[in-house]
């Protein structure tokens, strides 16, 4: 496990799993939890990604990172898609628990924001930070509103992940041809002009996706409908299917005097999630990349950005506070590509720094020149 200087994994063992963590090793287990930062990762992925944002955190705030079952360190346990991501956000409340802990600040990255909207609707959180979030009525196979377009959720789950892509995740591949972890890192979590010295860390956190049954991306069935496929009944992927996952219910959190502040980043250039995304069979579809597409009306492309920005206007609408930054020309991993830019905006939904992010009213998004 390749780990920057001054931080260290840990496996806490929980009642559900063992569970994987990276903290760092100065830090002051008794830190408050107003200053207690628990960060879920993308898939796929580990809590390897976290490793720059942790080390520029202040020496105050504490990080803690969560590797996800089957992901990093974590046991390998099967997911159960018709539970939504709720193994995971249980995986997580567990895991919490056993470190002392109660109400704390959550971060989710992708896979990750989607268990940090599911922990907020089951447990209170101080804030919320949602990184590239998928929509909050799943991944693919809905329409604007969120109404699903068939009731086998066709087109999403396991099947619509790359074949080529799982076997090389399963042989644990480093290279960087065609089909590999590192093409897919390249051309889909980061923009073109993205160079770290740090990227083989970053592969090595995507090789740490277990691919056994029940884990990444998940089983699939066939399907009457187009494009011939639907969501199975294990793995990750399924979890994210619209039958499976919807906690567009968040939106009724805003309403509470506690309600936390949420935050919202997104990359201009992210290809995975966005309103025309190249990993949505709809949008595939529609652009002559998956054939047969029965047309807009049976298969639209899903307007993921457009339905969580409804989402979360409904939260502010309630009395929720709801900040929205977009950071033009960069992509799915917002926080590698611009990581003082996304520490920044962190730091002041939790309230550490004490004064907002911007002068901007809260029903305006914030709009980030791509230079950090």
């Amino acid at each position: 496990m390749p780990l920057f200087d001054g931080i260290t994994p840990r496996i806490i063992e929980t009642s559900r799993l063992a569970v994987n963590i990276l903290e760092r090793a100065a830090d002051d287990p008794a830190t408050p939890a107003d200053r207690t930062l628990v960060l879920l990762h993308a898939a796929p992925g580990s809590s390897l990604f976290w490793q720059e944002i942790m080390e520029d955190l202040p020496s105050d705030v504490r990080p803690i990172a969560i590797d996800l079952r089957g992901f990093g360190g974590t046991e390998h346990l099967p997911v159960d898609a018709t539970r939504g991501v709720r193994d995971f956000s249980d995986d997580v409340r567990a895991t919490i628990e056993q470190l002392d802990l109660d109400a704390v600040h959550v971060v989710g990255w992708g896979l990750g924001a989607a268990v940090a909207m599911q922990y907020a609707l089951d447990h209170r959180v101080l804030s919320l930070s949602l990184l590239s979030p998928i929509s909050p009525y799943g991944f693919g196979g809905t329409r604007p509103d969120g109404a699903r377009l068939t009731d086998d959720d066709a087109g999403c789950g396991g099947g619509a992940v790359s074949t080529a892509l799982v076997e090389r995740l399963t042989a644990r591949d480093a290279g960087d041809d065609e089909g590999s972890p590192r093409r897919m890192f390249r051309t889909t979590f980061v923009s073109p002009d993205y160079e770290s010295e740090n990227e083989d860390t970053w592969i090595e956190a995507m090789l740490s996706t277990s691919t056994a049954e029940g884990n990444y991306p998940g089983d699939s069935v066939t399907s009457p409908h187009w494009p011939g496929f639907a969501a199975g009944r294990l793995g990750v992927q399924n979890a994210l299917a619209p039958g499976n996952f919807d906690v567009s219910g968040i939106a009724e959190l805003g309403a509470p005097y506690d309600a936390p502040p949420i935050l919202w980043v997104r990359g201009g250039a992210d290809v995975i999630v966005a309103d025309g995304s190249f990993a949505d069979t709809g949008h595939l579809g529609e652009i002559g990349a998956l054939p047969g597409w029965p047309g807009v009306e049976a298969a639209p492309a899903q307007q993921m950005v457009a339905q969580t920005r409804s989402v979360l206007e409904r939260y502010r609408a309630a009395g929720g506070q709801v900040t929205e930054v977009l950071i033009e020309g960069v992509g799915h991993a917002v926080h590698l590509e611009r990581p003082g830019k996304v520490r920044t905006a962190i730091l002041s939904t939790m309230g550490y720094l004490g004064t907002p992010i911007s002068p901007a009213p809260p029903t305006e998004a914030i709009i980030l020149s791509s230079w950090d």
